[in-house]
């Protein structure tokens, strides 16, 4: 019976080749990304929209993404205690990016009761008809044209200002249940060092379960990483993305469990990737 039962999980074990950990992607969303707007609105005061948008983060999408997270992970959070007193004054979440739908719901459990606002990729909301109910949802999708950018730094230094928990992925792509923690650059520390707000991060890890093969989550959570007000913009930026980087790497020792497994291709290979 374990030789069967050892058999069946080795076969849905996908094996995933890569070759560049900063860069490579196997969302598999194969999403035609639209061009944003210079004047893209980040932040809306229309009260109209403000209403639809409670109504769906709140009364709709919350209780779906719990129960969903339960059924489908077994999901729960290991010292979250630590950002209670922080969501007043604001802050800003890291986290490794290994689950397609999962990450897209665990700032919002994570932030609870304040509303989560998630940098996510223009592929966010690009999709024709849900665009806008992914951008109601907390998505802050990056500019698609440099010249955005200072669209978009102003509505993320409003929403830190006014006390909001902004969540960033600095892995950028999503490596699905992949357990360790990749390298990432310090670009997307910059917020945090020039809002002098507190950083944190969240380590997904994953579990076997006895019953089924798709493993269980559990989400660490560390911090607060300040920054040094005796230091420059730029040294803070390092300072910040060592500290998390550090802390997301011990969390992730404690994955147990690999339910995809991830191989480096040999420099030079002509192999693709069709996974």
């Amino acid at each position: 019976m374990d030789k069967r039962k050892k058999m069946k999980e080795k076969k849905m074990k996908r094996e995933i080749h890569f070759s560049d950990e900063l860069n490579d992607d196997f969302a598999g969303m194969n999403i035609k990304r639209k061009n944003l707007p210079l004047s893209y609105k980040y932040i809306h005061t229309n009260p109209f929209w403000r209403f639809c948008e409670f109504v769906l983060y709140y009364i709709l999408a919350l209780p779906l993404v719990f129960i969903s997270q339960k059924l489908a992970y077994n999901f729960r959070f290991v010292n979250k205690k630590v950002l209670d007193c922080y969501k007043k004054e604001g802050c800003f979440i890291y986290g490794n990016h290994t689950l397609t739908c999962g990450d897209a719901f665990t700032p919002s459990l994570l932030s609870f009761p304040k509303k989560a606002f998630i940098v996510t990729s223009p592929d966010a909301v690009s999709v024709p008809l849900t665009g806008t109910l992914v951008e109601m949802l907390g998505a802050m999708p990056l500019p698609t044209q440099f010249a955005g950018m200072r669209n978009f730094r102003e509505a993320v230094d409003t929403r830190a200002k006014n006390g909001k928990c902004i969540v960033i992925y600095p892995e950028a792509h999503i490596w699905p249940y992949y357990t360790k923690i990749r390298p990432f650059k310090d670009v997307s520390f910059k917020y945090a060092a020039e809002t002098n707000k507190p950083a944190f991060c969240f380590t997904t890890t994953y579990q076997k379960r006895r019953h089924c093969a798709k493993p269980k989550v559990t989400v660490y959570i560390d911090g607060p990483f300040y920054p040094d007000e005796n230091l420059p913009i730029k040294e803070n930026q390092k300072m910040l993305r060592n500290s998390v980087y550090e802390a997301m790497c011990k969390r992730s020792k404690n994955s147990d469990y690999e339910y995809y497994s991830y191989t480096r291709l040999p420099e030079n290979t002509e192999e693709n990737n069709n996974e």
